[in-house]
């Protein structure tokens, strides 16, 4: 338990945050799960339309500092290998 004045108000933030990073997080991953399943169903168009906002999605996130830009490049580079995949 925190005993100082600063100790209880840092808790205060980090409660916060991490809260604010838990719903940015939520939405990364729903939107790599929504685009996966875009991908499974075998629409190439439909892929390729929804690939701009996945791309901005993620770079949001990781432009926060909720996840790193080398793991939010990583996935866009690995579902764009999947969409020029598709037929």
């Amino acid at each position: 338990m925190a005993n100082t004045k600063s100790a209880k108000k840092k808790t205060k933030v980090i409660k916060k945050k991490t809260a604010i990073n838990r719903v940015r997080i939520g939405k990364y991953k729903g939107a790599i799960s929504q685009m996966e399943d875009i991908i499974k169903s075998g629409d190439k168009a439909k892929a390729l339309k929804y690939f701009d906002t996945l791309q901005s999605q993620l770079m949001k996130v990781s432009k926060k500092g909720s996840i790193k830009r080398q793991t939010a490049s990583r996935k866009i580079s690995r579902i764009s290998k999947k969409i020029s995949k598709l037929k």
